[in-house]
């Protein structure tokens, strides 16, 4: 959906409950908080009951992932995860690489590219709030989100798949996700933005779907 977790709010459950709370922050890694810290950066949060995940295959464009949390988690994690045992360990040529990736993100050419990232979003939003007030019957809605996952909820699954196929034609790859992914009847494109992307490519796509908003109506949700 690209929204961001109340993390602030989970953690106020784990501790009242004395729980560990897992982090799976693909997408916040990188891009949110402070130095592109992620989603606890981006909160202000620090605890030991965390247990943070992010990968390393999405921001920093490398491969692999990584686990951060209270040393006897990380113990228990390399004595007993089944999915770590017996691995073989990632070639130095990738972790010399995301070194690299890691001073891109920290340094100020990660904040420009984070800069840019959000002016691309606030254009994406910007070019298709007049979608439902230009075409009345097209039920399509922009879902809540500031992050560069943009979905576009659709509803019918025919619908969906009919608009996707409608833009790769156009060269646009927005692929649209269906049911049990999503709830039944919020069938939708999944729209993801980058910083390597440029306004050019979000008026680009803004018109493609302006153009196929009277053949492509969806459901009402």
């Amino acid at each position: 959906d690209g929204d961001i977790a109340p993390l602030p709010e989970l953690l106020e459950l784990a501790e009242r409950h004395d729980a560990w709370l897992i982090v799976d922050d693909a997408h916040g890694f990188g891009v949110l908080g402070e130095h592109g810290r992620g989603s606890l950066a981006h909160f202000g949060l620090s605890s030991e009951r965390f247990i943070y995940m992010g990968t390393l295959g999405k921001a920093a464009g490398v491969g692999g992932a990584f686990v951060a949390a209270h040393p006897l988690v990380i113990e228990a994690l390399v004595q007993g995860a089944r999915s770590y045992i017996y691995t073989t360990a990632p070639p130095p040529a990738l972790a010399h690489a995301l070194a690299t990736s890691l001073s891109l993100i920290a340094g100020e050419e990660g904040a420009r590219r984070r800069r840019r990232l959000a002016e691309l979003i606030a254009a994406l939003r910007s070019g298709l709030a007049a979608l439902s007030a230009r075409h009345p019957h097209c039920h399509w809605r922009l879902a809540e989100s500031e992050t560069a996952i943009q979905p576009l909820i659709v509803g019918d699954n025919a619908a969906a798949l009919a608009l996707a196929a409608a833009l790769e034609t156009r060269g646009l790859w927005v692929p649209a996700i269906r049911p049990p992914t999503v709830p039944a009847g919020s069938a939708r494109l999944r729209i993801t933005l980058s910083a390597a992307h440029t306004g050019a490519d979000v008026d680009r796509l803004c018109a493609a779907l302006q153009a196929l908003a009277g053949q492509h109506p969806g459901v009402s949700p």
